[in-house]
């Protein structure tokens, strides 16, 4: 990792996992901005490029991470956009982003479940970082 803080923006509507993120990013030596709510972030994001964006998929809409994801990468294509969510486990609805098709719609560079380890969590950042050149 460089010198420099990379930063990564979280937006969730859950303040406890918005707390236990941005407690292991920071750890992690990341510096963190949260979110609570979709409209929060759209303003935060036109003031400033992160390195990086969470954004849960239920806010206040029930697809407000898809549609923070797709207004994120109209304004930063080269950033990273994790989508996480915990939907599949409380409906059983699973969005297969494995699929082609999924990932065309879907504007986000990966999916992860909520509940995920943090160092797998960790592991999966450092990846896309890397992946997009910026660790």
């Amino acid at each position: 990792m460089t010198n420099k803080k990379l930063k990564i923006l979280i937006a969730d509507d859950d303040p406890d996992y918005l707390f236990q993120m941005q407690i292991n990013l920071q750890s992690w030596g990341y510096e963190v901005f949260t979110t609570g709510s979709q409209k929060e972030a759209e303003r935060v994001i036109s003031t400033f490029k992160p390195d990086l964006a969470i954004f849960d998929l239920m806010m206040e809409q029930d697809d407000s991470g898809f549609i923070l994801a797709y207004r994120f990468k109209q304004l930063y294509p080269d950033v990273p956009v994790i989508i996480s969510t915990a939907v599949s486990a409380e409906t059983g609805i699973n969005f297969g982003y494995n699929q082609q098709e999924d990932r065309n719609w879907i504007k986000a560079d990966l999916y992860l479940e909520k509940g995920l380890q943090p160092e797998r969590l960790k592991q999966e950042i450092e990846n896309l970082l890397k992946k997009n050149g910026t660790a």
